[in-house]
């Protein structure tokens, strides 16, 4: 752990993920049962995730910005039968009604009606866990309905370890990129453990046999240090970790030593190119991007050669891609369109076989509702989000949420959330809002949505500014017109700035 430097090794997270394991099973937890996980960043957050692993069992870990309501609702949706949180967590878990959640333990503290992880695992015999089997991981990701959708994919159905399982396969692959991953390899791992890339990337080193650094947060200061202190080879980031970086005086960034890096990768969000190029300067030739999803339907990757040649381009598509118009067409090189996969594999969103279909078309193609094009060579660029998402950060936040918090104060006659530039964050969330009593807008009432709408999200999802408008761009059926207000903000902007 970065922080606090507490330190766990292969043996002990052997040890205490199969003690977890056991308990599980013995209070009835079997494998293709859910468990969820609701923790900051910290050293049991891991060896739950490899306890469920192990198992055979879906495991969810649980944004920990989220409010009750928020939890709840995805605890509710996955059917969940174990919790495991944490003493940080104990504001959002006092708001919870857990009496379909039989199993719960609090893995750092206290927390009423929670077993204490310590004692749940010393009352367990060490020694290997019978019947092992591959779980996976089933995280909820944002629709645009609001309600976030928890991307299930079938679990292996072999024996943990199987060398064609799929988590297995992915942590080969991973082995074979950016000069290999190794035993003895050194992984710095920045963000938040309940993302998909951060978890599966952790996991997937300890297959490898690397070191896993493990950020509590990020700080741009605190990264540089790591890499320095502990020999880092390989890192993923957002592009905003980038600009953070970058935002230090130079001599703060020329004083540590990341010369022992072999291999950053980026994603999540589109990294502009003078950011891109600025990395590859300090860094050097060893800055990788990916493209993909959770749903991991499509995926392309681009090498820095390959990105200097083609810049701005997320690489050439390793699944079949193809780019069509609204009506289904297939669009020439160099015309943007909806960004289609014909590869990928399965997977569906749970409890919503609805919009599991919408995603895909009539040739059995998907799509993740991104919009780009293909060059003459066949490298992807991505050219718009999905429909309205705001990528902040690298988080994705789909406006519909905030807007129906925001329609439902009584001062509010309109409401639409936006993203706009930020030079930082990449897109900050901002609310247009027609008020109901034109002389009520201003300072005071802006406040005050600002607080209603954080009293019902998580922050991150809220708008951090309120601006006031006679009248919302809609048609005569009420169709709002999201592109005439984003460019009312986005005139001159490209994307991330510093």
């Amino acid at each position: 752990m970065a922080t606090s430097g507490e330190v766990v090794t292969y043996d002990q997270l052997e040890d205490r993920s199969v003690r977890l394991a056991k308990a599980l099973r013995g209070r009835g937890v079997g494998g293709g049962d859910h468990i969820a996980v609701l923790m900051e960043n910290n050293r049991q957050f891991l060896e739950v995730a490899w306890a469920a692993q192990r198992s055979g069992l879906h495991y969810t870990a649980i944004n920990s910005h989220l409010r009750p309501g928020e939890v709840q609702y995805v605890l509710d949706d996955c059917g969940a039968v174990t919790l495991v949180a944490s003493e940080a967590m104990a504001d959002v878990v006092a708001g919870l009604d857990l009496s379909g959640v039989p199993v719960r333990i609090s893995a750092v503290g206290d927390l009423p009606g929670f077993e204490r992880y310590d004692e749940v695992l010393a009352a367990e015999d060490p020694g290997p866990l019978e019947d092992e089997g591959e779980g996976r991981e089933m995280l909820y990701s944002s629709g645009t309905t609001g309600r976030p959708k928890g991307v299930r994919k079938p679990l292996p159905g072999t024996s943990f370890g199987d060398p064609t399982a799929i988590p297995v396969l992915l942590a080969q692959a991973l082995a074979g990129q950016g000069g290999g991953v190794r035993p003895g390899s050194v992984y710095l791992s920045p963000a938040p453990l309940y993302h998909a890339a951060p978890l599966v990337y952790s996991m997937s080193m300890h297959r490898l046999g690397a070191t896993v650094v493990v950020m509590e947060r990020f700080d741009p200061q605190q990264c540089l240090a790591l890499i320095e202190r502990h020999r880092v080879t390989h890192a993923q980031f957002v592009p905003t970790m980038f600009v953070r970086m970058l935002r230090l005086p130079p001599e703060e960034r020329e004083r540590h030593d990341v010369s022992s890096l072999e291999f950053a990768i980026h994603a999540a969000a589109p990294c502009p190119v003078a950011v891109k190029r600025q990395m590859l300067d300090w860094w050097g030739p060893i800055v990788h991007e990916y493209y993909a999803g959770t749903e991991d339907i499509g995926s392309s990757f681009i090498g820095p050669e390959e990105w200097l040649a083609h810049p701005g381009s997320v690489g050439r598509p390793l699944d079949e891609c193809h780019v069509l118009d609204e009506h289904g067409n297939e669009l020439p090189p160099g015309e943007a369109g909806i960004v289609w996969f014909a590869g990928g594999r399965p997977f569906e969103y749970h409890n919503d076989p609805d919009k599991t279909a919408s995603i895909t078309n009539d040739r059995g193609w998907r799509t993740l509702g991104d919009i780009g094009r293909l060059d003459e060579d066949g490298y992807l660029y991505l050219t718009d989000r999905q429909a309205h998402m705001i990528i902040s950060g690298g988080v994705n936040i789909y406006p519909q949420e905030a807007e129906n918090v925001l329609a439902g104060h009584p001062a509010v006659a309109d409401v639409a959330v936006i993203g706009v530039p930020d030079p930082e964050m990449g897109e900050a969330v901002r609310a247009v809002v027609q008020p109901t009593e034109p002389a009520a807008a201003g300072p005071a009432l802006a406040a005050d949505l600002l607080g209603h709408c954080r009293a019902e999200l998580a922050t991150y999802k809220c708008p951090r500014q309120v601006d006031f408008v006679d009248e919302l761009p809609r048609d005569p059926n009420g169709k709002l017109y999201k592109r005439l207000l984003r460019e009312r903000y986005w005139k001159g902007h490209d994307s991330l700035v510093i």
